[in-house]
């Protein structure tokens, strides 16, 4: 699939969802849905591409720690929601993270793989992540017109959670989700490889950096850690929708009616 990724200089990972096919043969509207990175260190150039683009909402979905220490810009005429997705501080990877988990990253080469398992099975079954999820959808259903950016660190797992169950409400099919997701892949390797090589410059070793190349790649496994977990404890995607996330067939009339295009 090809990526809509914006002209954003300064923000990691920045793609617009427009253009995906959702239910019924309709497409995603352009200038409506915004998955990204970090926004913390956006030029003023990039600002202004995106109040010219119609950006009306940014949801924040990193903890409040990470959400105080780099916060998101001010941007005239925007609004800034934070929603934490979950109730975890910091992220995995971060420096909190590295601090308290050192010595497992220097010595389990599985350690990373078995965390981010874990944070997405958390994801999925945790209450408040599952009420946070909630409540993006219903800013949705009252965003009538302009653009609203989801994002986190790296706009990929945390985003990916989230853009997983929008994309799914608006009728677009698991593999092509699945895809949207792992394009993080591509749109980071440069990200990764300048992390990583800083890493080797402060003398790491291969059993961490390989880890924090984990930390920060999309995988199969992650995404089907989801979809396994669900599975398992709710039957299947549709009725954890319907009877976890409480997408009633009114609210997702009203969100396919805003954000795709007409047949």
């Amino acid at each position: 699939m090809t990526t809509n990724l914006l002209p954003l200089n300064s923000v990691l990972n920045p793609r617009e969802l427009g253009g995906m096919t959702g239910f019924n043969g309709r497409k995603i509207k352009l200038n409506r849905l915004i998955r990204t990175g970090t926004l913390t260190y956006i030029s003023e150039a990039d600002k202004q591409f995106l109040q010219n683009y119609g950006l009306t909402t940014i949801i924040d979905l990193r903890s409040k720690t990470e959400s105080k220490e780099h916060p998101d810009p001010q941007i005239a005429d925007v609004k800034n929601i934070s929603l934490p997705l979950s109730d975890e501080e910091g992220t995995l990877g971060g420096e909190q993270d590295l601090s308290s988990g050192s010595d497992l990253y220097h010595s389990d080469s599985q350690a990373a793989f078995k965390m981010m398992c874990d944070h997405y099975r958390d994801h999925a079954v945790k209450a408040h992540d599952q009420n946070t999820v909630r409540q993006v959808l219903k800013i949705l259903a009252k965003n009538e017109k302009g653009a609203i950016i989801f994002h986190c660190t790296e706009g990929k797992d945390r985003t990916g959670f989230v853009a997983l169950f929008i994309l799914y409400t608006l009728g677009v099919d698991l593999e092509t989700i699945r895809q949207d997701y792992l394009m993080s892949n591509s749109v980071l390797s440069s990200y990764r490889a300048d992390r990583d090589q800083k890493f080797k410059a402060a003398g790491e070793n291969l059993i961490f950096r390989s880890n924090m190349r984990i930390l920060s790649s999309a995988s199969d496994m992650f995404f089907d850690t989801i979809l396994l977990t669900i599975e398992e404890q709710y039957q299947d995607i549709d009725t954890y929708l319907k009877e976890v996330l409480g997408v009633t067939p009114e609210l997702k009339d009203r969100l396919r009616e805003l954000y795709l295009e007409e047949k």
